[in-house]
């Protein structure tokens, strides 16, 4: 994750892994970014922000993760770690055709993903200049994801 930082009042939180987390982390990035003047990527940062602690909410429900986002010469990284050692997989994307496209009746039941899951590491990957995975001892993993600005 090394790359020349520019101390200007890093985010570092650690908090509940919940589904509502990703809405209070983009809720405190967007206000570091607002200091820091980068409004203009805000968007690209939430959806990486959600992307990645869902994942860590996913495989560490309601227990602790953290949150870093740290100014960088060019770019904002955003990591979050979580005590699994179950590594991000990065699925392959399928294209749709407009006949895939249908009616799913199932599509509010609890647990139902219809195939819509595993989108979110390419759509990390597409948003940043650069993203990865270290792994930490004795357990975990910092996953990250650099924006350019």
């Amino acid at each position: 994750m090394g790359n020349s930082t520019i101390n200007s009042g890093e985010l570092d939180i650690r908090c509940l892994a919940a589904r509502s987390t990703a809405g209070l982390v983009r809720t405190l990035a967007g206000a570091r970014l607002r200091e820091w003047g980068l409004m203009r990527i805000s968007g690209d940062v939430y959806q990486v922000a959600g992307e990645l602690v869902a994942n860590a909410a996913e495989a560490t429900l309601y227990r602790e993760i953290r949150v870093r986002l740290t100014r960088e010469v060019r770019t904002v990284l955003l990591a979050v770690w979580d005590s699994s050692d179950a590594m991000p997989v990065l699925r392959p994307i399928v294209e749709l055709s407009r006949d895939d496209i249908v009616p799913d009746a199932l599509a509010l039941e609890p647990g139902h993903d219809a195939g819509t899951r595993g989108r979110g590491l390419p759509i990390v990957r597409a948003l940043s200049a650069e993203c990865g995975v270290t792994k930490t001892e004795p357990n975990g993993k910092w996953v990250w994801a650099r924006v350019a600005f």
